[in-house]
């Protein structure tokens, strides 16, 4: 007989089946967010709206990225309370997100701002409560074990960005220069911890347990891991020294570059057609556009200005934003929705110790 703590816990581990009514969540509300986001730069090319690239980069993620991202990993590694609130308030924060980037900066873009942010501090929140359980993980122990603790953690790294990313939205926003940081860099800051920190976690964490099905490569989870912890370095380092900024950067664009051709690899065994195609798609773009990113770096910490910002938005921007964390995460929620990773009711999240009966 079940304790009341031990049913308390296992309504938190929230598996995604085949046959889960919310299969077309996410779909609709990346629809619906793709046809806003269309409207709003139809608008700023005809000058009505008062965005630019980098704008429309981050609105991007809000709109049609993170709803997508959301879902895989709750298919791939269960939800839980904070992440189902999030999930469900993610329409409203999104929409006060364009509010606020429509604004101007000050008080008023700032306190609809917080509106996302409420949504990235409860997938952030979801986070920090996933990595408490990561030591109590248990996959039948030995490589597999390895495995599972490997991806669930990546998941938890992926929805603690949002938090750092929402963060950075209100203080862009409100007109704050934290540690000196100046505009557009702020703004960028938002939309390096949804775009390259929270979307590529989570397609990483998606092949990492793709992977699980064959032979443990020991590789494959020391990259995907490195793919998780790198955007934090690469922040950082615009506050610590122009050498960890270039340094960090290389390397995260090395190892997301490391992560498109496992993307490419692993894409070919899928068992989708449409999943198959997305993913060779995805591992293309991505390619190229940490070619760029890796080229950026160095040109900036050389002082060149052979490549500016506002060029790296429209290039770089689009095929990271579109061409990997879009197509990417649509093939593998392709194959993960006609071939669910999660297949029981302990998902990645382990069940607490067992209290005895009495």
């Amino acid at each position: 007989m079940k304790t009341s703590f031990e049913l308390r816990r296992e309504k938190q581990i929230l598996p995604l089946g085949r046959n889960d009514k919310a299969d077309l969540w996410a779909p609709l509300w990346a629809t619906v967010g793709a046809a806003v986001w269309a409207g709003l730069a139809v608008l700023a090319r005809l000058g009505i709206a008062r965005l630019g690239a980098i704008e429309l980069l981050f609105l991007f993620a809000p709109l049609v990225i993170v709803p997508l991202g959301m879902e895989l990993s709750r298919g791939i590694g269960g939800s839980d309370e904070l992440h189902e609130l999030a999930r469900r308030l993610q329409p409203v924060g999104a929409g006060l997100g364009v509010v606020a980037i429509w604004l101007p900066p000050g008080r008023k873009a700032a306190f609809f701002a917080i509106g996302w942010l409420v949504v990235c501090v409860l997938m952030g929140g979801s986070g920090m409560m996933g990595l408490a359980r990561a030591p109590r993980l248990d996959a039948g122990g030995g490589a597999r074990a390895t495995y599972t603790r490997t991806t669930w953690i990546v998941i938890c790294i992926a929805r603690m960005d949002l938090a750092v990313g929402g963060a950075w939205l209100v203080a862009s926003r409100l007109g704050m220069r934290p540690m000196g940081i100046q505009e557009p860099i702020g703004l960028l800051t938002a939309v390096h911890f949804h775009l390259a920190g929270f979307a590529p976690a989570i397609i990483g964490a998606a092949t990492l347990r793709f992977a699980e099905k064959g032979a443990p490569q020991r590789w494959l989870q020391r990259l995907v891991l490195m793919v998780a912890v790198l955007p934090v370095v690469v922040a950082a380092g615009f506050v610590i020294s122009p050498v960890v900024k270039m340094g960090a950067a290389v390397l995260f664009s090395m190892s997301v570059a490391g992560l498109a051709i496992a993307v490419r690899a692993y894409g070919r065994k899928v068992h989708e057609t449409t999943a198959r195609i997305l993913l060779q798609v995805a591992a293309g773009a991505i390619f190229m556009g940490m070619a760029l990113s890796g080229a950026y770096a160095v040109a900036d910490y050389m002082g060149s200005d052979a490549l500016t910002i506002p060029e790296m938005a429209r290039t770089h921007g689009i095929l990271n934003a579109v061409g990997f964390c879009l197509v990417g995460l649509l093939g593998w929620l392709v194959e993960n929705h006609t071939h669910p990773a999660v297949t029981d009711e302990r998902s990645f999240q382990t069940e607490v110790e067992r209290e005895p009966v009495h």
